[in-house]
């Protein structure tokens, strides 16, 4: 194995280089990982634009990344759940294991977790990395390592499905149709919700919704979304809307649309932090929110779905790129969202 590795890093708001580090290696109950692939997520995105989200400051140099998948090629001391050559998605997020949260299995909430690629914790556009075991998932035969980068935003789509109490009999709608959007209508459809209603107002996202399952889309830039909502429920509403576009008009309409006694389940975040809503109608339908923030105790699940054929996760992915494109890479993710759906990067290429 050799001694150093090549690691992407962001040198400032829209700039990104190559440094050279020493491949680290695992300490006590942490294996060695090979990454093969990383998904470029929504908040790479919004680090690489702004430089910050929330309280979260990029200081460069900064490694971005943290949907990835990869091989195991060494094991630190007393792993024995996992072994050489094990293929395995990494869930990102190491939580304290001690405090109310983690001990309640609420794990996702824990105010100590340290998250790949959340400042000032480096992610993993780069050729090796450390994770513990217990956080590392073997793949299937049948499920690929890219479909395994991608196991991080399904986690985030099944978590929302369980949110909001999916099953079959339920009409639903996701209001989103870009990569978290699509992974939550396919862990509905998993989930047996039949009728499920993608809103966006680019094209080719609807399109590539109608592809993946969706049993209707409706342009929002062409359609008044709550009345063909109305028309494709027979005037009787929406059991469960999830919402990931993070907008208020798309937060309104999901209370404008909903049955009585209904749920949403936000998952999309606004750039403001703040949303003016029609309070008087939700309390009028007794309507619950819920909502998502990452995921716990998912990984297993998705990975099993996506085995089963249950969920077709390959097919998000739009475009790939090499490491050595990352300029590229998050550019065109920043400048072509119409047509880049979900972009990942190959690190051996």
């Amino acid at each position: 194995m050799k001694e150093n590795m090549n690691v992407a890093v962001m040198n400032g708001i829209g700039k990104m280089g190559f440094i050279t580090r020493p491949v680290p290696t695992p300490s006590k109950g942490e294996v060695l990982i090979k990454i093969d692939y990383v998904g470029i997520c929504g908040s790479d995105i919004h680090y690489y634009e702004t430089g910050r989200i929330g309280n979260y400051v990029v200081e460069p140099p900064f490694v971005l990344g943290h949907e990835a998948a990869g091989e195991v090629v060494a094991l630190g001391e007393g792993v024995t759940n996992l072994s050489v050559g094990d293929r395995v998605a990494l869930e990102p997020g190491k939580t304290c294991g001690h405090c109310r949260y983690c001990r309640e299995g609420k794990y996702n909430l824990c105010p100590d977790v340290v998250f790949f690629a959340t400042p000032p914790v480096d992610g993993v556009f780069q050729e090796y990395a450390t994770h513990p075991a217990d956080l590392c998932f073997r793949l299937p035969e049948n499920v690929s390592n890219l479909e395994g980068a991608l196991i991080e935003p399904l986690a985030i789509g099944f978590h929302a499905a369980n949110q909001g109490g999916a099953r079959a009999g339920q009409k639903a709608v996701v209001f989103g149709a870009g990569c978290i959007g699509l992974v939550c209508m396919m862990a509905l459809k998993a989930e047996g919700v039949s009728e499920i209603i993608v809103v966006d107002v680019m094209a080719k996202r609807l399109e590539k919704a109608m592809t993946l399952g969706a049993t209707a889309t409706i342009n929002a830039a062409e359609e008044d979304t709550v009345e063909r909502i109305k028309e494709l429920t027979g005037g009787e509403g929406i059991d469960l809307s999830i919402e990931t576009a993070g907008t208020e008009i798309t937060t309104r309409q999901a209370i404008e649309v909903a049955r009585k006694g209904s749920t949403i389940v936000l998952v999309g975040y606004s750039k403001t932090g703040e949303l003016t809503l029609p309070i008087s109608l939700f309390i009028d339908k007794e309507l619950t929110f819920r909502s998502v923030f990452r995921y716990r105790h998912i990984y297993p699940m998705a990975i099993e779905a996506v085995a089963k054929g249950r969920v077709n996760l390959k097919d998000i992915a739009t475009h790939i790129f090499g490491l050595s494109e990352i300029q590229e890479a998050m550019d065109r993710s920043v400048s072509d969202k119409a047509n880049i759906v979900k972009a990942a990067v190959r690190i051996d290429q």
